[in-house]
């Protein structure tokens, strides 16, 4: 029985703050600000399925798209990743993280929230979905259950559980689309971070066929079918350094023609894009320096239009309505949290379909950053986000943040971490150092082996400019960041030690012979080329981990793990806190029960913020003698 909006009220009064001098309920309020994502429209276009942690666990919920009470679909203990309707209308199918590990599983569930039952073994495996056959028979799911090294992409019928159409190549698949005659299937391979293709698979037959060749690396994403089947719609940075909107066009007998550039631009990349059931429109979400800009192709003629203006700086989910009248977005920016609003594309209006709660937080006095630019050490161009509290002026304490990926960006999102420090008169600079993606791919491969001592060096060159700037004193300068966000925090702390006076690690990478053997096998078979293979290039790889540098660090170090993080295990962080007790550094160890590879859950975002932000705010505020 489908549970109603409720938990809404629930959730806005736990989240009421205690008097506002206490630290930690103002860091705990902004920690508790809800999210909306994953929009996926009904049939009939007249309901809207989505994402949200309205009861402090990312659960599937449903709501009029008129507007409305959303109501719970799974009230599971467990995280949902994403949700999609099926066109038939009778399913939703989703992935939940069990324990908030990596290892997703997939599942289905009435809309009315009957019949919920997992679809995938529910072990160690890694399961990916991407979402139903046209024909709503099947779903598009892939997994590493037939060999933990490779991610096989198979087609599963919901209702049997019977699979079919299963790859057993090496790399890391997942069909994208089948085509509406259900003859063919779109197959995306990853052979190494960075490098991929798009194949056309006969499911009658099994047979591939290459669709994208290439010589040096290249990604390609989306893969599209248009309605006749002979149109392919995809995103490529084949032949060139931003990803553009292209097709490949095919025969009547499946010849693939070339990679054809439908849509680019000089100073941005392609995010995503959707194209609309009749296949007469495609949405492009452009990346402008982190910034989102929509626009629309004509698929028929090629013209390009730009979109409404945005009411917030990241657009990260698109999807048009069955009728195609209506496009729903996922916004959100450094002062509006993840929510799902609605495009009118006949009056170009846009409206807020879902609004997060946010009790005790004043959005509009949440502190937007600036875009900054500086020089590397080497002369190449870097950016970042700066974030400054209201009415600083000249230097004061600053926390670098850096992302994780490497291959990820910073952008002006909605960071509750970040405005937490923030509210304590701490600045943050959030650098995208080369092997940032977003500025194209020759940037994101600049730190690939032996170059990534490159992108350590830029840690320093973002300390440089915070303290040429007047921005920092240099004597409280914090380092801090999340994934590979925690490995730049390590080597900045082992490399730099006179530079940090606190560093703050979340469920990082510190030793990449230790990250090979016990990271999930499918990860370590395509992070080869990101970082070094540990069969032929171990003494880079020992070169490049920070834990065998560990006696050069000095800061005070706040470690936050999750117990059941596959992605990067837990043994990362057991490995820099016994050294660190060790040596007498000053060192606090923070693990997470029940949490993966990041923190889901509303009450571990809580506990993370603040403790965070109470370790800078300890080692930061004063100034030593």
């Amino acid at each position: 029985m489908r549970t109603t909006a409720l938990p809404i009220l629930a959730a806005a009064l736990l989240s009421l703050p205690a008097p506002a001098d206490d630290l930690e309920a103002r860091v705990a309020a902004m920690a508790r600000v809800g999210s909306a994502s994953s929009p996926s429209f009904s049939p009939d276009g007249t309901r809207l399925a989505f994402v949200s942690n309205l009861t402090g666990v990312p659960q599937v919920w449903t709501i009029p798209v008129s507007g409305g009470f959303p109501e719970l679909v799974t009230p599971l203990e467990d995280p949902v990743g994403l949700v999609r309707w099926s066109p038939g209308g009778a399913l939703l199918a989703f992935t939940v993280a069990p324990g908030g590990g990596m290892n997703e599983q997939v599942g289905v569930v009435r809309p009315d929230g009957s019949g919920l039952r997992l679809m995938t073994a529910g072990g160690r495996e890694t399961n990916r979905l991407s979402g139903f056959t046209r024909d709503a028979s099947r779903l598009l799911v892939a997994s590493n259950e037939r060999s933990a090294a490779t991610i096989d992409a198979f087609l599963l019928e919901p209702l049997t559980g019977e699979t079919s159409a299963r790859t057993r190549s090496p790399g890391s698949h997942a069909y994208t689309d089948v085509s509406c005659d259900g003859r063919f299937a779109l197959l995306s391979r990853v052979a190494q971070r960075g490098d991929s293709d798009l194949l056309l698979v006969d499911l009658e037959t099994g047979a591939e066929l290459l669709l994208t060749p290439h010589e040096r690396p290249a990604s390609f994403g989306g893969g599209v079918f248009s309605p006749d089947g002979r149109t392919v719609w995809l995103s490529s940075n084949a032949g060139r350094d931003l990803s553009a909107f292209a097709r490949v066009r095919l025969a009547a007998n499946g010849a693939p023609g070339p990679v054809e550039v439908v849509a680019a631009r000089d100073d941005a990349e392609l995010s995503l894009f959707e194209v609309d059931e009749a296949g007469l429109t495609a949405a492009l979400v452009w990346n402008v320096a982190g910034r989102s800009e929509l626009a629309f192709v004509d698929l028929a003629t090629g013209r390009s239009r730009p979109g409404p203006a945005l009411p917030s700086e990241i657009v990260s989910s698109l999807a048009f309505s069955p009728d195609g009248t209506r496009l729903a977005l996922v916004l959100s920016g450094s002062t509006a949290p993840m929510d799902v609003w609605i495009l009118d594309r006949a009056k170009g209006s846009l409206r807020p379909l879902t609004r997060s709660p946010h009790a005790g937080v004043d959005l509009a006095a949440l502190v937007k950053p600036t875009l900054v630019r500086f020089p590397a050490r080497d002369g190449l161009p870097l950016t970042g986000w700066l974030y400054r509290p209201a009415g600083a002026t000249g230097p004061g304490p600053l926390v670098l943040s850096f992302h994780g990926g490497p291959e990820a960006q910073e952008r002006p999102a909605f960071r509750p971490d970040v405005q937490a420090l923030v509210s304590q008169g701490i600045s943050v600079l959030a650098p995208n150092v080369r092997g940032s993606s977003g500025f194209g791919k020759r940037f994101m491969n600049l730190d690939n082996g032996a170059l990534r001592q490159g992108a350590v060096e830029d840690i320093a060159a973002s300390v440089d400019f915070a303290v040429k700037e007047g921005l920092a004193d240099p004597k409280r300068i914090g380092i801090t960041g999340g994934s590979y966000g925690g490995y730049m925090t390590m080597a900045g702390l082992a490399t730099y030690p006179g530079l940090f006076a606190a560093g703050a690690n979340l469920f990082g990478i510190v030793n990449f012979a230790t990250f090979f053997r016990n990271t999930e096998p499918w990860m370590a078979a395509i992070s080869k080329t990101e970082y070094g293979d540990p069969e032929t290039e171990a003494a880079l790889l020992h070169d490049l981990s920070p834990i065998h540098r560990i006696d050069r660090v000095k800061a005070p170090t706040l470690v936050l793990h999750g117990a059941n993080d596959t992605n990067c295990p837990v043994i990362e962080a057991e490995q820099v806190v016994a050294s660190l007790k060790e040596q007498g550094v000053p060192v606090k160890y923070v693990l997470f029960p029940d949490e993966g590879h990041g923190f889901r859950k509303t009450a571990n975002r809580v506990r993370s913020a603040v403790e965070v932000t109470r370790w800078f705010a300890r080692y930061l505020k004063e100034t030593p003698p």
